[in-house]
């Protein structure tokens, strides 16, 4: 086993075998976690499979495993909305949706009554439903849902990013507790768009397909202030980067996000698809997927190994 380097002093070429240590650690692990079996199109899948991949924002990029195999990024696609509702409508966006770990299950309906339909962050389903409302606002669904796919797309700079139907259409035939928190915040007048139609977007939006090499190029942006090092092209200003890379840290693992930041130390959203963004300021986007999760609905193998990752790089935002 490697030993922990100090902060900030691995090499880049040492990459690419930390990586493949990971990795066979990772296939020797016996307790893989468990499935998302509520969305019946993600029930299938071999919870055992396992793929990392870190892009540098020196144009680096490093990857082991089952890396260059799509998945439903699902509630990743938080973070890309973010961005882009950020993008619209500034920090007026904080009217409808706090900055607070919820503490709760991501799809919880009991804190949304308390606070009067105010999601307490944009990453819980209510808070991600609202965003997707400012983002559809004064569009059709069809077009916001292209705008959203056409964003990662650029980010990635890659086009064979897609929609997966087939698990939108399985989210919208089992997403009772969605449709039930965006009637609710309608009720409370924070929901501006037809129920149907914001639901509809979310559930194309969390049925976006990427690969781990794919995803970890996408959220380079986060690592680096804002520009995207693959085009050269300011995304955001530097201090709403820094933002979302709090609320990454602070509340993007639902009710476990105080255990991923313990564990971890770096700003990260993950997705019940198996899926893991993490982000080291200034350094790398990273990204992780293996499909099974653990009880607060991480990937339990992609924690695992990011937290294993931080502690043979020195990546930790904490420091040593």
């Amino acid at each position: 086993m490697l030993s922990p380097p100090k902060p900030g002093t691995v090499k880049m070429k040492n990459l690419q075998s930390i990586l493949n240590e990971i990795c066979d650690e990772m296939h020797a692990q016996e307790d893989c976690g468990r499935v998302a079996d509520y969305i019946p199109e993600l029930a299938n899948q071999d919870r055992r499979k396992f793929g990392i991949s870190i892009a540098t924002v020196d144009g680096d990029n490093f990857s082991s495993g089952c890396a260059d195999e799509p998945f439903s990024i699902q509630s990743i696609s938080k973070v890309f909305a973010l961005t882009m509702a950020l993008g619209k409508i500034g920090d007026s966006l904080w009217s409808r949706v706090g900055r607070e770990p919820s503490g709760s299950a991501f799809n919880s309906i009991v804190q949304l009554e308390l606070e009067k339909g105010v999601p307490r962050n944009p990453f819980i389903n209510a808070g991600a439903i609202v965003v997707t409302d400012v983002i559809l606002a004064g569009h059709e669904p069809r077009e916001t849902i292209g705008e959203i796919l056409r964003f990662i797309r650029s980010l990635a700079d890659d086009n064979a990013i897609f929609v997966d139907r087939d698990v939108a259409a399985s989210e919208a035939e089992t997403g009772f507790r969605n449709a039930a928190l965006a009637n609710y915040m309608k009720a409370f007048g924070n929901l501006h768009n037809p129920v149907e139609e914001a639901l509809g977007v979310y559930f194309h939006q969390c049925a976006i397909a990427m690969n781990c090499i794919q995803l970890s190029r996408a959220g380079l942006y986060l690592a680096n202030a804002g520009v995207n090092p693959l085009s050269g092209i300011k995304v955001i200003p530097g201090t709403r980067v820094r933002r979302i890379n709090a609320i990454m840290l602070t509340c993007g693992h639902y009710d476990g996000s105080g255990d991923f930041a313990f564990k971890v130390g770096v700003p990260g959203k993950s997705g019940v698809g198996g899926g893991i963004l993490a982000i080291v300021p200034n350094k790398a986007s990273i990204a992780v997927w293996s499909p099974g999760l653990d009880e607060a609905g991480n990937s339990k193998l992609g924690t695992m190994a990011l937290e294993m990752l931080v502690a043979r790089t020195g990546w930790n935002v904490f420091g040593a």
